[in-house]
C-alpha cells in the first residue's frame, strides 16, 4: 500500500498536537492537511478531498460533532472516513459522535502505534470497498460502490456504518449475528465501542428502509429477513 497516495486532513484547536500527528504521519508517508477548527475543516476537506479526516471533539468555531454532520450532508465529502480524537471517554460523546456519521473513535493522549495502526487499517478497507460490489437481496439492491440501496425505483442513501452493518447482515440472510461479531467486523477489535452503539445504527436503518428487514434475536444479536 503506497501511503503518499492519500491525504489526511487533521482539525484539532491544539498546535502541538498537530504537530505530533502531521509528524506522524509523514513520517508514514502520508500527505497531511491542517485546520484548526471545523469551519476550516470543511473548506480545506472541500478544497482537498482527503480520503480521511481526523476531527478534534472540542474545537472553537464548530466542534467536532457539529462539523461531522455538516459533511455528511455535502455531496461530495459524504463518504470520507471520519475519524474523532478526543479526551472525552464519556459514554454519551462515543453515541453522539457515530450518530453524526463518524467512522472511527481514537482517544487522547493519542498514542502513534495506535493511531497508525487504526488509520492503515481505515486506508485498508477504503481500498478493499473500491470494489464493484452489490448484494440483490430480496427487493434490496445493496451497492457497495456508491454505498446506495436501491428498493425499486427509490433510491435510499445509508451513513457508511449503517450501510457497512447492513451489508454485512444482508449478505448472509438468516444467520443470527452476535453482537461481538458485529462490534469486530464493523469495528475492529482496536475499537472501544459500547453495546448501544449498534443498536443507535440499527435503529437509523430501520428507520430509513422500514422494520421488516432486520430482526431483533433477543440477548443474541441481529439477523437479517428476506
Amino acid at each position: 500500500m503506497e501511503n503518499n497516495r492519500y491525504k489526511i486532513l487533521v482539525a484539532d484547536d491544539e498546535p502541538d498536537i498537530l504537530e505530533f500527528i502531521e509528524y506522524n504521519l509523514k513520517k508514514e508517508g502520508y500527505k497531511v492537511i491542517l485546520a484548526t477548527n471545523g469551519q476550516e475543516a470543511i473548506e480545506k476537506s472541500r478544497k482537498e478531498k482527503p480520503d480521511l479526516v481526523l476531527l478534534d471533539v472540542m474545537m472553537p468555531v464548530l466542534d467536532g460533532i457539529e462539523t461531522c454532520k455538516l459533511m455528511r450532508t455535502i455531496p461530495e465529502l459524504k463518504q470520507i472516513f471520519i475519524v474523532f480524537l478526543t479526551a472525552r471517554s464519556e459514554e454519551y460523546s462515543e453515541l453522539a459522535g457515530f450518530s453524526a456519521g463518524a467512522d472511527d473513535y481514537i482517544a487522547k493522549p493519542i498514542k502513534p502505534r495506535v493511531l497508525l495502526s487504526r488509520i492503515n487499517a481505515i486506508i485498508r478497507r477504503k481500498e478493499k470497498d473500491k470494489a464493484d460490489e452489490h448484494l440483490v437481496v430480496g427487493n434490496l439492491v445493496i451497492d457497495r460502490e456508491s454505498f446506495l440501496v436501491y428498493r425499486g425505483q427509490e433510491k435510499i442513501q445509508l451513513a457508511r456504518k449503517e450501510f457497512e452493518l447492513l451489508f454485512l447482515l444482508a449478505g448472509k440472510p438468516g444467520k443470527v449475528f452476535t453482537r461481538e461479531a458485529i462490534l469486530e467486523k464493523i469495528w475492529g477489535q482496536d475499537v472501544l465501542v459500547v453495546d448501544r452503539t449498534i443498536d443507535v445504527h440499527i435503529r437509523k436503518i430501520r428507520e430509513k428502509l422500514g422494520e421488516e428487514y432486520i430482526s431483533t434475536v433477543k440477548g443474541v444479536g441481529y439477523k437479517f429477513e428476506i
